[in-house]
């Protein structure tokens, strides 16, 4: 069976990308800076889906240990998918910036340091696939999250970029950019319903995407048509909204 390494395992969006891959007759590589709190998780995707499991310790933000954590992995993965965030504080962060590094390099330097990691692994095996969760957040900033924005935007254009350097190896990398998704991430946060994913469609979005090697999807799909008009309004508008 091919086997999918979630990192970042412990969010609502991570366990329902676990259960469908597992629907789906994949080994599942669970990894979380806790790996006791998946163990749960572990049991019943093996026990519900005869599938082999595996709970690991990762932390983002540990970054010495990311190449550690990789090479003693007893099966490398057929597919990453790179899950983990940090939503963040957006006004405790403008005046702390232990919160505003937080922010940053969770969704950031923590995804470029593990990924930069495997895709070496895959590029020298001349496959694999990587997925990285990014946001619609990082297309254009917004007084309300810029701090979370910025940190997805410069993961999207890495993703991009490792997409670029890969397709020559035969290595495949694919972008998701959700839109609201209902998470523990998002449970304060006023969405409106009809934009609002829930986790299990977000992660059967990205089960029929990687499929077909999908380079870049949005979920819900709309999301596409809805950053396109964000993107397109002009500076001296958008500066005056208050989003």
């Amino acid at each position: 069976m091919p086997t999918v390494l979630i990192l970042g395992a412990g969010s609502d969006m991570a366990v329902a990308i676990a259960r469908k891959f597992a629907t789906e007759k994949y080994d599942i590589q669970l990894a979380g800076r806790n790996a006791s709190v998946m163990t749960a998780l572990q049991n019943d995707l093996a026990i519900r889906y005869g599938v082999k499991t595996e709970a690991l310790t990762f932390d983002a933000l540990d970054f010495a240990s990311h190449g550690a954590f990789y090479n003693n992995l007893a099966v490398k993965p057929d597919i990453t998918i790179c899950v983990f965030g940090y939503l963040g504080d957006q006004e405790k962060g403008q005046a702390d910036w232990n919160e505003a590094a937080r922010i940053l390099h969770t969704n950031y330097t923590g995804a470029v340091s593990i990924l930069n990691v495997v895709a070496e692994d895959y590029a020298a095996k001349k496959q694999g696939l990587i997925v990285g969760i990014s946001s619609v957040a990082g297309e254009r900033g917004r007084q309300s999250n810029y701090l979370y924005g910025s940190a997805k935007a410069g993961f999207t254009a890495y993703l991009s970029g490792l997409r670029n350097r890969l397709f020559h190896t035969g290595v495949h990398v694919m972008s998701v950019q959700p839109g609201f998704v209902a998470t523990r991430m998002t449970e304060n946060l006023q969405l409106p319903g009809i934009l609002t994913a829930q986790p299990a469609q977000v992660a059967n979005d990205i089960y029929k995407a990687v499929q077909k090697k999908k380079n870049t999807i949005y979920t819900k799909w709309f999301w596409r048509y809805i950053m396109l008009i964000i993107r397109s309004v002009p500076e001296f508008m958008f500066k005056k909204l208050k989003l």
